[in-house]
């Protein structure tokens, strides 16, 4: 449940994509990966294996509304599923990207009608589903 149909071994194309667009090297890129593979064998994370992986962490929040949003800004093409591509950068920017890399990465999050500006209605979508998951887990 959660995966489709994707290719066995990275390109060289994506290869080369991920040691460019992330700080990692092939050997780490190679690494992850097979982790990823592991998780979801046919290489798309669907947002219900995103939120399964999610609770894994987070047994105790009801963080469903809250992954739609982190999962929608991973998603960058839009096409309802994560691949790998999408999957390692947004591992790289929230684990160790730059100031920039992050506050632009929270800008999509918050910005959920992508028109390039976060209004009210918006902020409170995000930071109510947040407070879901911080209430949670932090009684």
């Amino acid at each position: 449940m959660g995966c489709f149909v994707s290719k066995d071994k990275l390109t060289k194309e994506d290869m080369d994509f991920l040691k460019t667009h992330t700080s990692y090297d092939e050997t780490t890129i190679k690494e992850w990966y097979k982790g990823f593979k592991q998780d979801c064998p046919n290489g798309r994370l669907t947002p219900a294996k995103f939120v399964d992986m999610y609770k894994m962490f987070f047994p105790s929040g009801n963080a469903v509304e809250f992954c739609d949003h982190v999962f929608r800004t991973f998603d960058m093409d839009k096409n309802g599923y994560i691949d790998f591509k999408e999957f390692l950068q947004a591992i790289h920017v929230t684990s160790s990207g730059t100031p920039e890399e992050k506050l632009k990465w929270a800008f999509r999050m918050y910005d959920v009608d992508g028109n390039g500006v976060i209004d009210i209605q918006e902020m409170t979508k995000i930071v109510q589903a947040s407070n879901i998951v911080v209430h949670k887990i932090i009684p």
